[in-house]
């Protein structure tokens, strides 16, 4: 099949890390069928660029505002330009994040549209400031026009259902590729190593963090924190980390690409993720693939797929609360092979995995339309 991806989240010079879940996604899709991307580029991630070939994938970028009207309309008339190309005639249309709907939604196209949402504000809408929620009742809206969409977990999935009824939305997870793991280190210095990997932004709640790296500490343990990671609230945390029951302890790595993510799991005894909430929370799946055990949020995807065995979930931002499962879950899985955490995730979150849930969405999506559809087996 042919597939029109338009998404307002990809890589680009300024902004490198945007979007890396839509291109492994992209990848997936791209593995049984011919695929062009338009990239509707915000004005802060925009770096010049118009066409680009990103790890294979032919990119045409739009700048796009979506707080202009006016830019919307003429991101719009390049969609629909792109839909009728005499070059590359899509059979599917497939949006990607919510500021996408809305180009799409003024053409109503008429050929099997699909959608996939990743938007946390749609599960946690107290992240949002006041012209964010403002805006939340019209994204409901706009999630009532795809055929058919994806989400990456059923938490998700039922926060984009209070808008979309019984349309049809199903969840596809995100691409967490599996790898071997490494070997636990070894616990001859007597500390505890912990590690968390997401922005430092308030929903992943860094400064609650370093509260209980502290507690820990009062309690007698040599704790440190690795954060992997950039936000607006670097200069908080740098702070606090500075203070004397903290001086030392807290490493600020920046974001890292993939390899480097691996490195600083493969060093850490467990990951810390005080997340507010999350719909599938990538970082925890990593660590999980890792093989390390993991204490995070309550509220999100990630209770999807933890094992009870090696995680913990706790449901309060009390300091004393999240020591506690920290200390207890690391005393009941200090010997606990990585490989034995790993498996309880599998292949689960694989390439493979995904490119299925895509194909049978877009089985799906055809078949009312008398649509042939050309089998699930990879091209070439």
């Amino acid at each position: 099949m042919r597939v029109l991806a338009v998404t307002t989240w990809f890589p680009t010079a300024v902004a490198p890390s945007r979007g890396s879940f839509v291109v492994n996604n992209l990848h997936a899709i791209g593995r049984a069928h011919e695929l062009r991307v338009i990239h509707l580029v915000s004005p802060g991630d925009d770096d010049g660029t118009r066409q680009q070939v990103h790890e294979g994938i032919r990119v045409r970028r739009v700048p796009m505002n979506p707080q202009s009207p006016a830019e919307v309309a003429r991101a719009a008339r390049a969609v629909s330009a792109a839909l009728r190309s005499d070059s590359f005639t899509p059979q599917i249309l497939h949006t990607m994040a919510a500021s996408a709907l809305e180009p799409a939604a003024l053409l109503r196209p008429q050929l099997p549209w699909i959608h996939t949402e990743h938007w946390s504000a749609l599960t946690a809408p107290e992240t949002l400031g006041t012209a964010g929620r403002a805006a939340l009742p019209a994204v409901r809206r706009l999630l009532r026009l795809p055929g058919i969409v994806t989400t990456d977990s059923q938490f998700l999935a039922d926060g984009v259902r209070r808008g979309r009824g019984s349309r049809d939305t199903r969840v596809v997870p995100c691409i967490v590729e599996p790898y071997p793991a490494a070997a636990r280190r070894e616990r001859t210095d007597g500390a505890l190593s912990l590690v968390s990997v997401g922005g430092l932004i308030d929903r992943k709640d860094p400064l609650l963090a370093l509260e209980v790296v502290a507690e820990l500490v009062r309690r007698g343990l040599d704790a440190r924190l690795t954060w992997v990671g950039e936000g607006p609230l670097r200069g908080a945390v740098t702070e606090r980390a500075a203070a004397p029951d903290l001086a030392g302890r807290i490493t600020l790595t920046g974001t890292l690409d993939a390899v480097g993510v691996r490195a600083a799991l493969a060093e850490a005894d467990l990951l810390l993720a005080p997340t507010r909430s999350d719909n599938f929370f990538i970082a925890v799946a990593e660590a999980v693939i890792a093989g390390r055990p993991v204490v995070t949020g309550a509220k999100g995807g990630q209770s999807e797929y933890l094992d009870p065995a090696y995680s913990r979930l706790v449901d309060t931002r009390d300091v004393a609360r999240w020591a506690d499962a920290v200390a207890e879950l690391d005393a009941a899985t200090a010997d606990v092979p990585a490989q034995a955490i790993a498996a309880t995730i599998g292949d689960r979150f694989s390439t493979a995995a995904a490119a299925r849930g895509y194909n049978t969405a877009y089985r799906d999506l055809l078949a009312p339309r008398g649509g042939t559809w050309p089998g699930d087996e990879p091209r070439g």
